[in-house]
């Protein structure tokens, strides 16, 4: 099977609940498929770079995927049609990460790679 990370974005006007329960939809499409979904993790409601659709929000959701590519082109026809998923995009690892991504991190270590990047142009 392939490896696949899954970002996609809910509209801002439905609750935390009901992302959930995107999820667990999401979920049950790839375990109906022969797959597994390794990792998931809730960004929570974030600004978007520009509005979509009249939103200027979004619900954001990762999601690590271990199935064969005929469960994820049925997971982004899914997601195609319901109207509570504003985009999405998958693409397909090499290897898939376990300790929490960078947004859940904090973003801490880009910042310190940035300042020491900076400090390096001054001497």
């Amino acid at each position: 099977m392939s490896l696949y990370e899954n970002v996609f974005i809910a509209r801002q006007d439905i609750s935390a609940p009901q992302v959930d329960g995107l999820v667990e939809k999401f979920e049950g499409i790839i375990s109906s498929n022969g797959g597994k979904i390794t990792k998931k993790e809730n960004w929570g409601l974030r600004n978007l770079a520009y509005r979509i659709e009249k939103n200027r929000k979004g619900h954001y959701v990762l999601l690590n995927i271990d199935a064969p590519s005929a469960a994820v082109k049925e997971l982004e026809r899914q997601m195609g049609i319901n109207e509570d998923v504003l985009r999405y995009i998958t693409i397909r690892k090499d290897v898939l990460e376990d300790k929490p991504s960078i947004i859940m991190a904090g973003d801490k270590d880009s910042r310190r790679f940035n300042e020491e990047e900076a400090n390096e142009g001054e001497e």
